[in-house]
């Protein structure tokens, strides 16, 4: 049975939901999270889990590779050397995906061969069912308490195991739903020396209940009709689309914050974020993913994933938009790409600094001049590192300056003639609102009444604007 691209997409997104919100639990600028969790995204948990989930997912009755590929990220994700996760089936384990060399197989012919192919371990976990309540990993299922073993180098309960010699570190937890046993998820080792630590195992306990959502849209989805299923993505991709946009604007001292989209489709191919990055310094991004609707909004939520894992190292903006590059040229397909515009407000010094990746220019209003900025860089995923060069400016953040951020679906509005909206349009705008003094919503609102005045109701492109103000 082949599944519908938007099922396929559906999948990815409901993944998604996870690797934002394990980067921002992670986030040790625990003063910063405190002052924005409850602006960001504070009806829902969000983010991004897995965004190349899609590519492996094929066929319903045919999810091996798809979990392998979940078992790999969540192995990423909480630095464990092996990962292995089981399901629920008739009061037994059954592995249903792994990663790494997974060690505790009990019963495996020709060892050191099978512990290098990981389709060969899963196939030795298979026929190798664990009933619940037995051995370590069957009374953790049966107890529905996760389990953190510091050391288990020592740990008798490993003993059965040919390989337990090499097990010095294991987390083990249940994924439980209405009370119901679905699983376990077993990671064994740490990639860093020692000990798995309570950081760790939270991140586990955490993404061990996010793969439940995929086993119940697996269930789900086999048993309705496509035209169901096709509703039922569409109002996902909706649901999903408003928790990943900020429900309000950081209110940040020295500056004042605005922003506004608008889908042509379903979903939105744009985005924009508000990340601090410590208490001096916010990251404002604004993103145009290739393409509309669903593959678009899957691309963005791969994007941010990325981004929000980048800020929790951020150095500098070059190597921030590397790393996102990097990214997204390794898991992404030739066709797909991202533009981003960056700006990092530092109000300890007034100062802005701007890059961007192929987006469309920065505007400023100073002193009752707009001026253009737009530094060199090439769009996210098209080009690997050798290639790829992003260039950076630094401006004084002078009182009552303001910047407007965009994407081109403003830009390249069209009327009913073939003519678009324009640049020059947009800064004679913001330039006349600006003069009068608005606020940053009403010269939101102000462009956007002139956009659509300008095109009427046919829009074609998604439509994204950010303005920050010095107060």
């Amino acid at each position: 049975m082949e599944i519908p691209i938007v099922l396929v997409l559906a999948f990815t997104l409901i993944f998604c939901i996870v690797i934002f919100y394990v980067f921002y639990l992670n986030n040790k600028n625990f003063s910063l999270r405190n002052k924005i969790k409850d602006i960001l995204h504070q009806k829902a948990e969000i983010g991004n889990f897995l965004g190349i989930f899609s590519k492996s997912l094929k066929d319903i009755d045919d999810i091996d590779s798809s979990m392998l590929t979940t078992a790999r990220y969540i192995a990423d994700l909480v630095e464990a050397e092996a990962i292995c996760i089981y399901e629920v089936k008739d009061d037994y384990l059954l592995a249903s995906g792994i990663c790494g060399a997974f060690p505790l197989v009990r019963n495996a012919n020709n060892y050191n061969y099978v512990m290098t192919k990981p389709k060969y371990i899963l196939e030795s976990l298979r026929r190798d069912k664990i009933m619940l309540g037995e051995g370590v990993i069957g009374k953790v299922g049966e107890a529905r308490e996760g389990l953190l073993i510091e050391d288990a180098s020592t740990d008798s309960r490993f003993s059965e195991f040919p390989e337990a010699s090499k097990i010095y570190t294991v987390m083990i937890v249940p994924m439980v739903s209405d009370a119901k046993l679905t699983g376990v998820i077993c990671a064994v080792n740490n990639r860093r020396p020692g000990s798995f630590t309570p950081e760790q195992f939270g991140r586990l306990r955490f993404i061990s209940s996010q793969v439940i959502l995929a086993q119940n849209l697996v269930q789900v989805y086999a048993d309705m009709s496509k035209q169901q299923r096709i509703h039922q993505e569409l109002e996902f991709a909706r649901q999903l689309q408003a928790t990943l946009l900020p429900e309000t604007f950081p209110a940040w001292d020295l500056f004042a914050v605005e922003a506004f989209t608008s889908s042509s489709k379903e979903v939105n191919g744009d985005f924009y974020d508000f990340v601090e990055i410590d208490n001096d310094r916010l990251l404002v991004v604004v993103g145009d993913a290739c393409g509309k609707g669903i593959p678009a909004c899957m691309l963005t939520a791969m994007t941010r994933s990325f981004i929000r894992s980048a800020v929790s190292h951020f150095s500098n903006l070059e190597d921030f938009l590397k790393e996102i590059n990097y990214n997204l040229f390794r898991d992404t397909d030739e066709e797909r790409f991202v533009t981003l515009a960056c700006c990092l407000l530092d109000r300890k010094n007034s100062l802005v600094e701007y890059a961007r990746a192929g987006h469309t220019e920065l505007l400023t209003f100073v002193r009752g001049h707009i001026r253009k900025i737009y530094p060199d860089g090439s769009a996210l995923g098209i080009l690997p590192n050798e290639f790829s060069s992003f260039d950076t400016i630094c401006l004084e953040f002078d009182p009552d300056m303001s910047i407007l951020l965009f994407t081109d679906g403003i830009t390249e509005a069209i009327n009913t003639s073939g003519e678009e909206f324009g640049l020059e349009r947009l800064q004679n705008k913001f330039r006349e609102s600006r003069l009068k003094n608005d606020s940053p919503k009403e010269t939101l609102d102000k462009i956007m009444e002139a956009v659509t005045d300008f095109s009427g109701d046919d829009q074609i492109d998604d439509q994204t604007m950010i303005m920050i103000k010095h107060i």
